[in-house]
C-alpha cells in the first residue's frame, strides 16, 4: 500500500490505437480526457489492423474483429495499458479477459451524404453512383431511392475518410455516405451535403460512440476510465449490439439499430429501440421498432435489444441475411 507521501505514478500510460486518421482524432480526444482525470502522460501506440492493410471487401474478409484484433493482443500482451475502438467495430461477445471500462457520451450517430454540387440524396439523378462498403447502408440506400420512384447504383469502396471523398471529388461517384460522427471528429463536417434521417437510413449498432477498454484485472485503471462512461449511451449501445447479437449478424451484416432515448420534458423516462434488415437491394426491409422504460442494469438493455430481434425474426429476418456470405 502507498504512504501517504509516496509521489503519485508518473510512469506514462499507453493507449493502443489504429493508425488511420479518425482512430488517431479519436484517441487523441481520450488521451487529452485520461491525461485531466490522472494528471499522467498518456502515449498513444500506433497499431496495424488486418482491417487497415487488407484491400478486400470487409463483408469478404469477415467484418467482426478486423479492426479490433491486433489492439486486443496488444492489451493481453501488456504492450499497451488501454485502447480506443469504434464501438461498430467490436464483436459482439466480449472476451472475459478484456472489460468495456468506459463508453463516453455519443456523437451523432446519422449517416450523411457527400455529394457532388452539394446534393441531397433526393437530388441525386436516378442512376447516380453512390459508394458505400457496408451492406447496411446498401439495402437502405436502395429502398430508399425507390421509394424516392427512382434507382441508385451502389458501389462497394473502402479506404479512409479524404479516399472516399475524393472519389467524389474525382467524379468516379456521384456521392458516398459516411458517418457523421467521424467526419465531426477529423473536423471534416463542411463536407456534408446531406445528413441522412434515421427515418430512411439506421446507423450501424453503436455508430458513433466509441469504446475503452482495458484488461479485468486492471481495477485502477477500469475506476479511473469509468470516469468518462456515459450510462445513457451505455444503454442504448448495449440494446442495440444485443438486437445484432440475438440476429447472429456480424458487424458486415445488412443490419441497422438505433436506441433514443424519449424525454418527457426534462425527464428521460423511456427508450426507443428501432431495428432494421434487409437486402442490399433494397427490395426487402424487415423494419420494426419497440419502446420501453429506460434499462436500469445491463440485463435490461440485452432484454431490449433481444425482445425486437424475436419479433424481427418472426418477421422473416434471418431469410434477409443470407447474403453475408458474398
Amino acid at each position: 500500500m502507498n504512504s501517504a507521501n509516496s509521489a503519485p505514478d508518473q510512469r506514462p500510460l499507453k493507449l493502443g490505437t489504429r493508425r488511420s486518421k479518425l482512430a488517431m482524432a479519436q484517441s487523441g480526444h481520450v488521451a487529452d480526457a485520461v491525461r485531466a482525470l490522472t494528471g499522467r502522460p498518456v502515449e498513444l501506440v500506433e497499431i496495424t489492423t488486418y482491417g487497415d492493410v487488407s484491400r478486400e471487401n470487409l463483408a469478404q474478409i469477415g467484418g467482426t474483429g478486423v479492426f479490433v484484433t491486433a489492439l486486443r493482443d496488444a492489451l493481453l500482451r501488456g504492450e499497451v495499458d488501454f485502447a480506443v475502438h469504434s464501438l461498430k467495430d467490436l464483436p459482439t461477445t466480449q472476451p472475459a479477459e478484456l472489460v468495456l471500462a468506459a463508453i463516453p457520451r455519443r456523437e451523432d450517430p446519422r449517416d450523411v451524404l457527400v455529394a457532388r454540387d452539394g446534393m441531397t440524396f433526393e437530388q441525386l439523378p436516378d442512376g447516380a453512383r453512390v459508394g458505400t462498403g457496408s451492406p447496411r447502408r446498401m439495402a437502405q440506400l436502395n429502398h430508399y431511392a425507390r421509394q424516392l420512384g427512382k434507382s441508385i447504383e451502389t458501389v462497394a469502396i473502402r479506404g479512409n475518410v479524404d479516399t472516399r471523398i475524393g472519389f467524389v471529388r474525382s467524379g468516379e461517384l456521384d456521392a458516398v455516405v459516411l458517418a457523421a460522427a467521424g467526419l465531426n471528429r477529423v473536423g471534416m463536417s463542411a463536407e456534408v451535403t446531406d445528413f441522412l434521417s434515421v427515418d430512411n437510413v439506421l446507423p450501424a449498432p453503436g455508430q458513433g460512440a466509441l469504446a475503452i477498454e482495458c484488461t479485468a484485472d486492471n481495477a485502477d485503471l477500469i475506476a479511473v476510465l469509468g470516469e468518462l462512461d456515459d450510462p445513457h449511451t451505455r444503454a442504448a449501445v448495449t440494446a442495440e449490439r444485443s438486437l445484432l447479437a440475438a440476429l447472429e449478424a456480424g458487424c458486415s451484416a445488412p443490419v441497422g439499430a438505433l436506441a433514443d432515448l424519449l424525454a418527457d420534458g426534462q425527464v428521460v423516462n423511456e427508450m426507443r429501440l428501432r431495428g432494421v434488415v434487409g437486402t442490399t437491394d433494397g427490395s426487402t426491409l424487415v423494419q420494426l421498432s419497440t419502446t420501453g422504460s429506460v434499462p436500469q442494469s445491463y440485463d435490461e438493455a440485452l432484454a431490449l435489444g433481444r425482445e425486437l430481434a424475436d419479433e424481427m425474426l418472426a418477421k422473416g429476418a434471418a431469410g434477409l441475411m443470407g447474403e453475408r456470405a458474398l
